[in-house]
């Protein structure tokens, strides 16, 4: 299986982030993506009691090997659309620094 994360930063910006998830919830309804395309929130509480929660999403590409096509569209496509393109897009890829930690965060969240 071809997988990898791609994470972004909405920081405490709720509106942003809520637009992200029904953008990606109809991505996956409209293009019958099931499981290929799971995504989680990421929320810290604010270090101080004036700011809002950080917010990160991380989205789990989980494509079969034999389409890589596909996948290598939609890890294209995501951050180049609003609201994900101005929440500081991270890719990471299976093998590469970085996949393991974020296979493990992702995991640990509900």
């Amino acid at each position: 299986m071809a997988q990898s994360y791609l994470i972004f930063d909405f920081g405490a910006n709720e509106q942003a982030a809520q637009q992200a998830r029904h953008k990606l919830e109809g991505w996956k309804q409209g293009f019958r993506l099931g499981n290929k395309i799971v995504f989680k929130f990421d929320r810290e509480a604010p270090e101080k009691k004036n700011g809002g929660e950080h917010i990160r999403i991380l989205v789990l590409l989980d494509f079969s090997d034999h389409e890589k096509l596909s996948q290598h569209r939609w890890q294209e496509r995501i951050p180049s659309e609003e609201p994900f393109k101005s929440a500081a897009p991270q890719v990471h890829r299976a093998g590469e620094d970085g996949f393991t930690s974020t296979a493990e965060r992702f995991e640990s969240l509900s």
